[in-house]
């Protein structure tokens, strides 16, 4: 094991949260819960080409690392998306579109949505956020698939192709100066101009109700994964950003298993809001252009719903630096079956890696022969450039090397 991982690095910052809950009763009901999670299930499983994404087991990564087992949810396959947020914002932009409806006196579903029995009205809503890319590229397809208007503001850092990917969909997109932060704040002023109706992905003072529509879509892919594990994970390796992916996964875990997993959330060392908002025990923005390979996790100011299920249950935050991620891409493309895993997809994975190569770390992480670690994908090849410069082959080339 240490001849194979040695190469990452082992540059990283560790925090135990005191705030930490250990053992407690999940609470946070009025967020995310079963019942939403049932309700999210019954809509996006009726969706053109649903199907869940694979779950893969690395016997020998749990070898060499010295646990009993590691599984790895591979989003890259997720409605033709290659992301996880699928199911979040094109989630959110039909059940708007439905409540909407029912305003009007209209009992409607996914499926009226899809075959555009409405679109007389939804063809006169716009949908409007914010992204790093992925969430943009699901709000802007969702918008397609429910028959809506959909305008996307990006920020300075990214990158053409990603842009590409969103207006593909018929989205306007409007690129800013300023980073991400922002871009937040420019949607939801432009919104509140032209009547728009705002699908973040990041809650905020004001704005909770929606927010809770896309995280509660993650937890999806969540039940998908214990379905396909068959088994209950010791550890859970997340990524962070503004929260909203790692809370769906720990509030369905926490609701629905008698002994939750450990949870491990890692996050880019210049975009650690979560990492720094654990250290001062309230939520933290960072500042500055939080620049990192991990696109999707360019996020300086915390979501505080999600916030508030994190800091109740997740006991471990890592913040890593960039080098280790083509590491865990190259490692990931280069397995005998191969796969294609973006820059945001391999945090948890390269902090889990990183942690085994540091013996005080792992002690502390309670990782051991028991262990049985899980990790989710998030994204493939969202940026096929940067892939295939990262990973120094395209996606098509590693998926070829079978």
């Amino acid at each position: 094991m240490a001849n194979r991982y040695s190469e990452f690095s082992l540059s990283f910052s560790h925090f135990v949260n005191p705030k930490v809950q250990l053992g407690s009763e999940y609470k946070h009901q009025d967020i995310l819960s079963l019942e939403g999670f049932e309700l999210a299930n019954k809509e996006i499983t009726s969706w053109d080409n649903y199907q869940p994404t694979p779950l893969h087991s690395f016997d020998d990564i749990a070898q060499e690392t010295g646990v009993s087992s590691v599984f790895y949810k591979d989003e890259n396959t997720r409605f033709n998306l290659k992301s996880f947020k699928a199911l979040g914002g094109a989630y959110a932009v039909a059940n708007l579109l439905i409540k909407k409806l029912k305003d009007e006196g209209i009992k409607a579903n996914s499926s009226d949505l899809i075959l555009g029995t409405y679109k007389d009205y939804t063809s006169k809503l716009t949908v409007c956020c914010a992204t790093d890319g992925n969430h943009g590229r699901s709000v802007a397809w969702g918008a397609q698939q429910f028959g809506c208007n959909c305008e996307i503001y990006i920020h300075q850092k990214v990158s053409p192709g990603r842009e590409k990917a969103i207006a593909k969909y018929g989205a306007l997109v409007n690129r800013i100066d300023g980073n991400y932060d922002e871009s937040v704040r420019i949607a939801a002023k432009v919104a509140e101009s032209n009547g728009y109706t705002v699908v973040s992905d990041t809650s905020y003072e004001g704005y909770t109700d929606i927010p809770k529509d896309v995280m509660q879509g993650y937890t999806v892919m969540v039940d998908e994964a214990m379905k396909q594990m068959n088994d209950t994970p010791t550890h859970v390796f997340l990524q962070g950003g503004v929260g909203g992916f790692p809370s769906a996964v720990v509030s369905f875990l926490q609701e629905s298993l008698d002994c939750p997993p450990i949870f491990i959330v890692v996050e880019p060392v210049n975009a650690d809001c979560l990492f720094q908002s654990a250290v001062n025990g309230e939520p933290t923005p960072i500042h500055g252009d939080l620049d990192t390979i991990m696109a999707g996790l360019a996020c300086g100011e915390v979501s505080v719903l999600a916030w508030s299920i994190l800091e109740s249950h997740v006991t471990h935050f890592m913040s890593i630096t960039d080098e280790s991620i083509p590491k865990a891409m190259q490692l990931l493309a280069n397995r005998k079956t191969p796969i294609v895993a973006g820059e945001s997809a391999v945090t948890g994975l390269a902090g889990y890696l990183i942690a085994c190569n540091d013996s005080d770390l792992k002690s502390k992480l309670m990782i051991n022969e028991n262990s049985k670690v899980l990790f989710f994908g998030t994204e493939g090849d969202t940026d096929e450039e940067m892939y295939e410069q990262l990973v120094g082959r395209s996606s098509e080339q590693v998926l070829n090397s079978l």
